[in-house]
């Protein structure tokens, strides 16, 4: 469920979700992001690929290599804080507390 959360995360910038999923989001998201700017940021080409590899495989297939690297380039001056959470109200129909999570465009 994260993974494909994450991975709609990334390609809209923004989602609507429950805070306790929009917490674990975060810890997984940030981790996501500085694997990708260290990946981004390797020497060889062998350990650039091998480190792709890995983050592609962390996202679903509709994520495409050139998302990682273009997420990485805008991060590459950041070390961590790459995403946001607002709490909003409870939902209507059960009650769950409800937050939107995104990602600081600095």
């Amino acid at each position: 469920m994260l993974k494909t959360m994450l991975g709609s995360f990334i390609l809209k910038e923004k989602i609507t979700t429950t805070e306790a999923k929009a917490k674990e989001l975060k810890k997984i998201s940030d981790r996501f992001f500085g694997r990708a700017i260290k990946a981004v940021s390797q020497k060889e080409k062998k350990d650039q690929l091998s480190a792709m590899r890995f983050l592609s495989s962390q996202l679903p297939r509709n994520i495409k290599v050139d998302q990682i690297k273009k997420i990485a380039e805008k991060f590459s001056a950041k070390t961590s804080g790459f995403t946001r959470i607002i709490k909003r109200g409870a939902r209507r129909s059960d009650s769950a507390k409800m937050a939107i999570i995104e990602i600081i465009n600095d």
